[in-house]
């Protein structure tokens, strides 16, 4: 079968589709994927590195200035016409859009050439690409219940984030590899693989205080701000740049302190992690924080907002979950109630279900 697939721009798009690749890869041995993104972004990179056939599209998102509008119209109508060339010679079985503003020409033209289109929207408010092509699709997959109320179609299935599946299958990490102790409890600190300035500052603040000898804490800065934060290793926190083996790490952590990005918060939910979100409030929608709510709405996390972000009550509030047993249990049947162990087989069910 042919599989048409598109997705870009941030890692919260691009690994959930991979996630679904690996999921055809392995029900259907006789597939053959044809993924479509941008020139410019991360996904240009990291699926020619998988194996996977891979075409770029010049475009650009859509702006609120009016020249830069007109400019992505024009990139966005001459993607659509490339769109149209690329579908009429792979003649893919299905399109799957999985969020981000490349999807729209792509799932647009396959429409026009009566192409069935599987959508997945990652976030509880969905983005404006997903929104517009709903219509279009035969059906949206969600990764949290309470996004159908932002869609107009009903076509919505309920099926999580297929990384919520993906992330079972990893081993777990090592601490003696991270030169922490296997004896005690882990706290993972991190702010996305940037990493987000404000909230490292008051996490610096934090650790200055930090002296508890029952957990260890690993801080993951983020690339960009490693050289500023690097300094707040002592003793029992162990602070690195990035972390290539995240999900095996998580494995091993008895609580996150995150932002609430929907591949983290599908990870989380699905290994039963307690956490403490720290939503970014930079996003589009603000849906970081829709997406935090709704864990802690179901007692599955702490919610503090970054404008009311303190380094001693940050402190005081990791201490009560890890010494508190019934808090901890509570956090982590929450999550684990909201978790999808076989998201990935859904989506893959819904495909099988359009095709049929």
């Amino acid at each position: 079968m042919k599989y048409l697939i598109s997705a870009g721009g941030t890692g919260g798009h691009i690994y959930p589709a991979i996630s679904i690749i690996n999921t055809i890869r392995k029900n259907d041995k006789s597939h053959e994927i044809l993924f479509i993104g941008t020139t410019t972004r991360m996904e240009k990179d990291i699926i020619p590195q998988l194996g996977i056939k891979y075409i770029g599209l010049d475009i650009i998102g859509l702006s609120k200035n009016p020249l830069k509008l007109v400019e992505a119209l024009y990139y966005n109508l001459k993607s659509y016409k490339k769109s149209l060339k690329i579908i009429k010679d792979f003649n893919p079985d299905i399109t799957i859009g999985v969020g981000g503003y490349v999807t729209a020409p792509v799932c647009l033209a396959s429409h026009k050439l009566n192409v069935p289109i599987l959508l997945h929207e990652q976030n509880s408010i969905p983005g404006k690409a997903n929104k517009m092509l709903s219509k279009y699709a035969t059906v949206v997959c969600l990764s949290m219940e309470n996004s159908k109320k932002y869609f107009s179609t009903n076509n919505c299935v309920y099926t999580g984030n297929p990384r919520g599946e993906e992330i079972l299958t990893y081993p777990k990490a090592n601490k003696k590899d991270y030169g922490l102790n296997e004896n005690k409890k882990l706290v993972l600190i991190t702010t996305g693989s940037l990493g987000a300035e404000t909230v490292n500052e008051k996490i610096k603040e934090m650790l200055k205080n930090f002296n508890e000898t029952s957990y260890e804490i690993l801080f993951v800065t983020g690339k960009k701000t490693y050289e500023y934060f690097k300094d707040c290793t002592k003793k029992g926190v162990k602070v690195v740049d990035y972390l290539e083996d995240m999900p095996k790490v998580l494995k091993i952590t008895d609580l996150i302190v995150s932002r609430a990005g929907a591949t983290t918060i599908s990870e989380i939910t699905s290994l039963g992690i307690p956490s403490i979100l720290i939503p970014s409030p930079y996003v589009a929608n603000n849906h970081q924080y829709v997406n935090a709510k709704d864990l802690e709405d179901h007692n599955a996390c702490v919610l503090i907002e970054e404008n009311h972000l303190d380094p001693n009550e940050l402190l005081k509030e990791i201490n009560n979950i890890l010494n508190d047993k019934e808090k901890y249990d509570k956090l982590k049947k929450g999550a684990q109630k909201l978790g999808v162990s076989n998201s990935a087989t859904r989506i893959y069910q819904e495909i099988l279900k359009i095709v049929k």
